[in-house]
């Protein structure tokens, strides 16, 4: 049969990212507590198509998706981007894997375990220029207002936020412990069950604690600035303003690796 997507096309224009996107599928990835957990992510995945060729070959993408579905995690991205590469005959490969990642989370007194939910991404891309892999994630969190417990005679407004973080890393680093980074870095953390002995802990803990979203981000940027093995970050905090109209919002991006070298 007529392969029509390797015909020549005459209009000279090199396209940078060709592919497939949102493709709902299982997947199996690396849990430090249980060595693997099984999820469901939405999947995109591009290469480059040279001027001289009319399009590429969709169906090559999901044949190679199925090959991995089973072990996609961080280890392997840069085999399924080579992989991508080869069976495409391309020189850049692009992957983006979102997917619910599930912690067994005990409440802080009572130790009563429910599941949190936090959603995660790894991006990674290989070209003439060599890997870049990202991982980002959103973590929920909540917060305390310093001024409204400066200003109140008695309590003070507090708030769920979400922190969302990526980062570029030297070697091997697990969700978990980006997760515990961020949760460190608020007021108090969320969790899925509570008692009534870990309410009062959770928000006395929140009230002694009290943050804006610039300190958290400084404190997730301080505890990311002393880790080697982190080489470029971005983080934001958004709190879901409990008295206010409006989000309250802060961002940090640093790149380290220049900083890194010169040591």
């Amino acid at each position: 049969m007529k392969d029509v997507q390797s015909q020549p096309d005459y209009r000279n224009i090199d396209i940078d990212k060709v592919g497939v996107k949102n493709i709902r599928y299982p997947i199996t990835v690396l849990d430090r507590a249980n060595g693997s957990q099984q999820t469901v992510a939405s999947i995109n995945l591009y290469v480059n198509l040279p001027h001289h060729y009319k399009g590429t070959h969709m169906s090559r993408f999901i044949e190679l998706l199925s090959e991995y579905s089973n072990n996609i995690n961080i280890r392997n991205i840069p085999d399924i981007l080579e992989a991508m590469k080869q069976r495409l005959n391309a020189e850049s490969a692009h992957i983006e894997v979102e997917f619910p990642y599930f912690i067994e989370k005990p409440a802080p007194v009572s130790g009563a375990s429910g599941l949190m939910e936090y959603n995660v991404a790894f991006r990674g891309s290989l070209n003439g220029d060599g890997l870049d892999l990202v991982v980002e994630m959103g973590v929920p969190i909540t917060t305390l207002c310093p001024c409204s417990k400066e200003i109140s005679r008695a309590g003070a407004h507090n708030q769920r936020g979400i922190v969302r973080l990526a980062v570029r890393f030297r070697r091997f680093i697990w969700i978990e412990d980006l997760i515990q980074l961020v949760e460190s870095s608020a007021s108090s953390e969320v969790y899925s069950l509570l008692k009534r002995e870990d309410e009062k802990y959770v928000t006395e803990r929140a009230y002694d604690n009290p943050m804006f979203v610039e300190d958290v981000v400084r404190e997730v940027a301080r505890k990311l600035e002393a880790d080697p093995n982190i080489v470029w970050y971005a983080v934001d905090s958004e709190n879901f303003e409990s008295i206010h109209n409006h989000s309250a919002y802060a961002y940090i991006e640093r790149d380290k690796r220049g900083r890194q070298e010169d040591k």
